[in-house]
């Protein structure tokens, strides 16, 4: 590591891409470890039929759920981990500061009301305005707030932030999304491979097993609807966020939150880029600044219709 100040940063930058792709290629190959562990186990091979010409749409099914589902469960179980290192935050062990001490006795004070364990407490240095909840379970997660968030929110601000994301936490969030993410990929996976046979078949007349049309017609039909699949995914986020909200409000109060929500509203108004990465935006308070035109990609409903619907409250 340089002690050179203008190095840096570029150092920093190369460790993190570095990390990413050493993430990216250890998270695939645990998933194809995983995956093809369990379906020699299941006696699942080939998904053509005995003839080679047809497809066995039950093996099919089988293989796309076993891969689907690897996906988002690797990833789940590795997301504090992840978390951890993708944002650089900083696990509050033994609290030194007066801040530190009031973070760690507010997390446990929520969390009790809650009706959950500990979580482990942290902090990240982003100056956006943002927190993130994360974790394999609701009894074993993280809940992390920007340096720049502990900054510039009032404690009462900062307050209802955690209790939204302790209502991540409660309500089984990131379990249910990442179950809900093994289903589409497992359909996506599906349907891709029915066109890629269908187009292999009617337009490129391969007869037995799979040709070049295959793999193409399937790897642009995978594209396209993970495209679209997306967009439900987005919907139920935005759904949770309701509930998380709800759940700020039911352990601070409503005000608190409606007020906290205001803020990054006027923070996020600035068009601040969203500085957390794509696998945790949805976890966040906020997903940052976002176009009109991507709405149906939001992982977070815009900030005055959930102002909107805890003042209905």
């Amino acid at each position: 590591m340089t002690n050179d100040p203008d190095l840096a940063p570029d150092c920093r930058v190369l460790e993190a891409f570095v990390f990413r792709i050493g993430l990216f290629l250890l998270t695939n190959l645990a998933v194809v470890i995983i995956a093809s562990l369990t379906l020699n186990i299941l006696g699942v091979g080939s998904y053509l039929d005995e003839s080679g010409a047809g497809l066995n749409l039950t093996s099919l099914l089988i293989f796309c759920a076993v891969f689907g589902f690897s996906g988002s469960l690797v990833s789940l179980f590795i997301s504090k981990w992840m978390a951890k290192r993708s944002t650089g935050t900083e696990v509050i062990e033994r609290p030194s500061t007066p801040q530190e001490h009031w973070l760690v006795e507010t997390v446990a004070e929520l969390a009790q009301k809650a009706g959950i364990d500990m979580p482990e407490v942290g902090v990240f240095p982003a100056q956006q305005a943002n927190a993130f909840a994360t974790g394999r379970n609701k009894n074993a997660a993280l809940v992390a707030v920007s340096q720049g968030m502990l900054d510039r929110f009032s404690q009462q601000e900062i307050r209802a932030v955690l209790g939204h994301e302790i209502g991540h936490v409660a309500n089984g969030d990131m379990v249910t999304l990442a179950l809900v993410q093994g289903v589409v990929n497992t359909f996506v996976m599906f349907f891709a491979r029915i066109i890629g046979h269908t187009v292999d078949r009617v337009v490129f007349k391969t007869e037995r097993g799979h040709g070049l049309g295959y793999y193409i017609a399937t790897f642009v039909a995978e594209i396209i609807l993970a495209f679209l699949a997306n967009m439900i995914v987005a919907w139920f986020s935005r759904k949770r966020e309701f509930r998380a909200d709800y759940a700020g409000a039911t352990l601070v109060s409503p005000a608190a939150m409606i007020d906290a929500l205001r803020r990054l509203q006027a923070e996020t108004q600035q068009q601040v880029p969203n500085q957390m990465p794509d696998t945790l935006t949805a976890f966040g308070i906020t997903s940052g600044f976002s176009s009109k035109l991507m709405a149906a990609f939001a992982t977070h409903p815009p900030l005055a219709e959930r102002i909107r619907v805890l003042q209905a409250l």
